[in-house]
């Protein structure tokens, strides 16, 4: 695939991306908020750094922290969000770069639970459903950003 149009990795060079959305960056990983339209607050992204599809590609230091960012990407989720689980979901077929989808589940929200998921983001992008205010996303991350290591 040609890297210059590979979405993902554009967003990783976008400089309004970075300033917006982002929460961590080291050499590997990026996690970042779920830009606008996003379907719940706290619905982060881990995004490899590299160019890969999946895990069937990482280099042995990919593999060794892969399970250490999702830990942290969940716990910030939960800590900020008071969530009850945190579902991880990675597809890789809208985007061939490996992004997985953190997102919070809330007992209460029936509208969530399980493979619901997936129809409240369709609802929230064909804007059947409100998506979070741009304002409480930004606040999300700029606590975010405080908190991670």
């Amino acid at each position: 695939m040609d890297l210059l149009k590979c979405e993902i990795c554009s967003l990783h060079n976008s400089n309004m991306h970075t300033d917006k959305w982002e929460v961590f960056r080291n050499n590997s990983w990026i996690i970042r908020h779920h830009p606008h339209p996003a379907p719940l607050l706290g619905w982060l992204l881990l995004d490899s750094y590299r160019h890969i599809s999946g895990p069937i590609e990482f280099d042995e230091h990919e593999s060794s922290s892969f399970g250490c960012m999702v830990r942290k990407a969940s716990l910030l989720i939960r800590k900020l969000t008071d969530c009850d689980r945190v579902y991880c979901i990675a597809f890789g077929e809208g985007a061939r770069h490996l992004h997985m989808h953190l997102i919070p589940r809330f007992g209460s929200d029936l509208s969530t639970a399980a493979w619901s998921v997936a129809d409240h983001y369709r609802n929230v992008v064909k804007g059947l459903t409100e998506s979070v205010p741009e304002s409480e996303v930004s606040k999300f991350v700029t606590n975010a950003r405080s908190l991670i290591t």
